[in-house]
């Protein structure tokens, strides 16, 4: 206690370098030590990671095959499912702005525009340099940027535009309701076209980690080609599933369509929700809800982002078929 206050009494504090120039709350912003020698003042709140979440999928794969395109700005990549595009709070090391980076021999590291979920595949755009990061930051705030996807569901689902709504809790599992409630984020997809596929063989299935969620017929599965209208985080997965058509290998939210399924009213927020005498009553509805969903999935689920565009459609991308198209193993580097 005695150190602890020497170093941070405010006459000390007043005089660090890092302090300088910057507002208390500039000042407080967390950073990460990335060099050897560089120097940690005294006082400073440090945070290690002992345990950090790894990705030893980045070490399968053949990164410079990955790679779309290559531009003065900005890179494409098609990112392999089970990778971080940018890494974690306590590994940004393995992530595919990392590895790209080497791949491509790069000095200057790669940047992230924007996330798909770890365990989903497809176009990622990595800007070149700060710059075109911020641009294409205000190009995705301005809606000019399209991503269209393509989902293996379960189930069949409609043509057209979905629309629910999406707690505004910035933890997994996202929970959405079909009906609008005050505070809640707007959720919008179109599905454009549908069409039965067989269920991925066990072989590709192994081979990409996608786990027996137990859902009942596994002959056919739903390729789903979908417009993404809105941009929130596990927005596909969850509505899919809402819809009773989760999709193949999601292990978070297909376990809970399960339990829908068999038991309707399960789902405080849903088609069949109930009517609670109180608040309490509806509060330990929704931990029950939450307590029906899964693990987050190990590598790959059915989500792929298969097509990325912007300006007009002069700058236009589209990743390769689907894994669960292909009779190859993650043993291949692929």
């Amino acid at each position: 206690m005695r150190v602890f206050k020497e170093v941070t009494d405010p006459s000390v504090l007043s005089k660090r370098s890092s302090i300088k120039g910057k507002t208390v709350r500039e000042a407080q912003k967390t950073f990460r030590i990335t060099h050897v020698d560089q120097i940690v003042e005294a006082g400073t709140y440090l945070r290690v990671h002992v345990h950090p979440k790894r990705f030893p999928r980045c070490y399968d794969i053949d990164w410079k095959s990955r790679i779309i395109a290559v531009t003065e700005s900005h890179v494409v990549l098609d990112k392999p499912a089970g990778t971080s595009v940018g890494g974690t709070t306590d590994n940004i090391e393995e992530s595919c702005a990392t590895f790209a980076s080497r791949a491509l021999g790069l000095t200057t590291p790669l940047r992230t525009t924007h996330q798909i979920d770890n365990c989903t595949e497809g176009c990622v755009v990595l800007a070149r340099t700060q710059e075109y990061c911020s641009i294409f930051h205000r190009k995705i705030r301005e809606k000019k940027v399209k991503k269209l996807y393509l989902a293996l569901t379960a189930a069949p689902l409609p043509v057209g535009i979905m629309t629910h709504y999406m707690r505004p809790i910035n933890i997994a599992p996202r929970l959405i309701s079909e009906d609008f409630i005050k505070g809640w984020y707007l959720c919008q997809l179109e599905v454009m076209e549908c069409k039965k596929v067989p269920w991925p063989d066990a072989t590709v299935g192994k081979a990409y980690s996608i786990e027996d969620c137990g859902w009942p017929s596994r002959d056919y599965a739903y390729e789903c080609k979908i417009k993404l209208l809105t941009g929130r985080t596990h927005q596909v997965r969850a509505q899919l599933a809402a819809c009773g058509a989760p999709i193949v290998g999601d292990s978070m939210y297909m376990p809970a369509a399960i339990a829908q399924l068999s038991s309707p009213g399960l789902n405080p927020f849903g088609k069949c929700q109930k009517e609670y005498a109180s608040d309490d009553d509806k509060e330990m509805a929704v931990i029950e809800w939450i307590s029906q969903h899964g693990k987050e999935p190990s590598v790959a689920i059915g989500l792929q982002a298969c097509h990325i565009s912007w300006d007009d459609g002069e700058c236009c991308y589209e990743a390769r078929s689907p894994w669960w198209r292909c009779k190859c193993n993650v043993g291949s580097g692929v």
